[in-house]
């Protein structure tokens, strides 16, 4: 269902949503907090971003639970 699309938490009337990119919302939360608990636990088992945003829309966070290349190696020594 939310296979690889980021997950946002967004702000919704009084509370907050749990919503993948494109998609309706997951689950309705009173909290940013439990909120972002929930997106956070959809991130990791869909291995996709999870986007955090403040309650006036802006992005505050990301975190990536998915399958980010390999760090290049350092070349300098």
């Amino acid at each position: 269902m939310t296979n690889g699309k980021n997950i946002h938490v967004v702000p919704h009337g009084s509370g907050w949503q749990v919503k993948p990119e494109g998609g309706g919302p997951v689950s309705n939360h009173r909290t940013q907090g439990s909120a972002e608990d929930a997106g956070r636990r959809l991130a990791q088992q869909n291995h996709s971003e999870l986007v955090i945003h403040r309650p006036n829309g802006q992005i505050r966070d990301k975190d990536s639970y998915g399958n980010d290349p390999p760090r290049s190696k350092d070349t300098k020594h």
